[in-house]
C-alpha cells in the first residue's frame, strides 16, 4: 500500500554517523531513507545578551537546504537576502525541541548553536534535524564535561522527532515525500527518551481526523521515537 513497500509501522532505514566535521565540537550525518541532514554543534563562550548575568545557557538552531536538496534547484536564501518563513519556523522548532532536554543552569553562561543543513530531502527534514541535532549537541556537551568546563551534565534526556500521518486512509509512520505530499493528515511528534511529549504539530490536509486516529498516530510516534533513541545510542556507543 505504501509507495516504498514498507509496513504501516515501519521506519525508513536510519543511520547516524558521528564526527563527520573536523572543526565542530559535535557533528553527525543522519540519514532517514533518502533524507540526509548534516548536523553540527558550535560552543560559544557567552550567552545571548538577554541571558547575561543570569547563570543560564542557551541552545539555538539554524536550518537550511542546499539548492539541489530537492528534485529542482531552489535559490539560496542568502541570494534572496532573507530567510523564508518555513526556514524560520523550522529552526525555531529545532531550538525549542533541543532546549526542552537541557538544564540551562547546568550549562552555564554559554550558547550552543546547532546547524542543520539538508543535503538531500525526501520528507521529514525537520524531524531528522532534531534527531541528528541532539546527537551533535550531546557530543559537544561531552567535550565540555571532559575538559572540566562544566561539572554536571546539562542534558536531561534524549530528544528525537518523527512524522506520522494518514495516507490512503491508513495511519502510517515516518512519511517520505510521496506520502507526505498526498497525506490527508500530517503530523510531527517531538519526544523525550522517556516518551514524554515536547511538541506536536498536526494538521488536516484533506478530511478532518478523529480522536481515534490521533491516538493511533501517537502510538506510532512513540514506537518510532523509541527506535530513533536506540539509533542515537548506537551512534554514540552507549
Amino acid at each position: 500500500m505504501r509507495p516504498s513497500g514498507r509496513k504501516l509501522s515501519d521506519l525508513r532505514t536510519v543511520s547516524i554517523e558521528t564526527g563527520v566535521m573536523k572543526h565542530a565540537e559535535g557533528s553527525c550525518l543522519i540519514k532517514m531513507g533518502e533524507t540526509h541532514v548534516l548536523c553540527s554543534a558550535t560552543i560559544e563562550d557567552k550567552p545571548p545578551p538577554f541571558l547575561k548575568n543570569t547563570g543560564q545557557g542557551w541552545v539555538t538552531a539554524e536550518y537550511g537546504m542546499l539548492p539541489r536538496a530537492t528534485n529542482s534547484r531552489t535559490r539560496r536564501e542568502a541570494a534572496a537576502g532573507k530567510q523564508s518563513g518555513r526556514t524560520q519556523e523550522i529552526q525555531r522548532l529545532i531550538g525549542r525541541a533541543l532546549r526542552a532536554g537541557v538544564d540551562r543552569n547546568a550549562l552555564g553562561e554559554r550558547q550552543i548553536v546547532i546547524d542543520c543543513d539538508v543535503i538531500q530531502a525526501d520528507g521529514g527534514t525537520r524531524c531528522a534535524s532534531i534527531t541528528g541535532g541532539w546527537v551533535a549537541l550531546r557530543l559537544a556537551v561531552n567535550k565540555l564535561m571532559a575538559a572540566g568546563t562544566i561539572v554536571s551534565d546539562p542534558i536531561l534526556d534524549h530528544v528525537s522527532a518523527i512524522s506520522c500521518g494518514v495516507y490512503a486512509g491508513q495511519p502510517v509512520l515516518d512519511l517520505d515525500y510521496l506520502e507526505d505530499s498526498a497525506a490527508g493528515t500530517d503530523g510531527n511528534f517531538v519526544m523525550t527518551g522517556a516518551g514524554r511529549l515536547i511538541e506536536v504539530q498536526m494538521s488536516a490536509e484533506g478530511a478532518a481526523f478523529s480522536q481515534e486516529e490521533l491516538l493511533h498516530l501517537l502510538d506510532l510516534a512513540r514506537t518510532g521515537n523509541a527506535a530513533l533513541v536506540a539509533a542515537q545510542k548506537a551512534a554514540l556507543g552507549v
